[in-house]
């Protein structure tokens, strides 16, 4: 099975690394909070079409290793997962919202890495394919 996946017009793999924490670093995340925000954030990304290849619900911050499609932006992505889940463990554990104000459970920001092959085996990869543009061209003139 190829790593590589298609959409209509497009061969892709897109992962990334993606990094939140709650708000004001509350270490809120702990025994069935931990439990809920994991089923939760699983179940969401589910619902965008997002692969979770690894999810670590630490007490502090959130990893996040995702496969997400080229027709879908990261932002967008994040700003659902972040949203609805903030919702969802605010309406399940009612006694967290004392801490935080409104409906802010997830500080503003996060991180994100994109992973990927590595830097050479693209370059390896150039080289062969000059090569071998190299030779197709080279076999053509010899047919002349």
């Amino acid at each position: 099975m190829s790593r590589f996946r298609k959409l209509s017009h497009t061969v892709w793999e897109c992962k990334y690394h993606v990094v939140w924490i709650p708000k004001y670093r509350y270490r809120v995340l702990t025994d069935q909070v931990r439990r809920y925000t994991h089923n939760a954030v699983r179940e969401l990304c589910r619902r965008r079409c997002v692969d979770v290849l690894e999810l670590n619900v630490q007490e502090d911050p959130i990893h996040l290793l995702a496969s997400i499609p080229p027709s879908r932006a990261v932002s967008d992505v994040m700003g659902y997962v972040k949203g609805k889940s903030a919702l969802s463990i605010l309406r399940k554990f009612f006694r967290l919202g004392r801490k935080f104000a409104g409906k802010n459970f997830w500080s503003r920001g996060y991180a994100v890495s994109t992973v990927g092959m590595d830097e050479e085996t693209i370059r390896k990869y150039v080289r062969w394919q000059q090569k071998q543009d190299r030779d197709a061209e080279q076999q053509t003139l010899e047919l002349k």
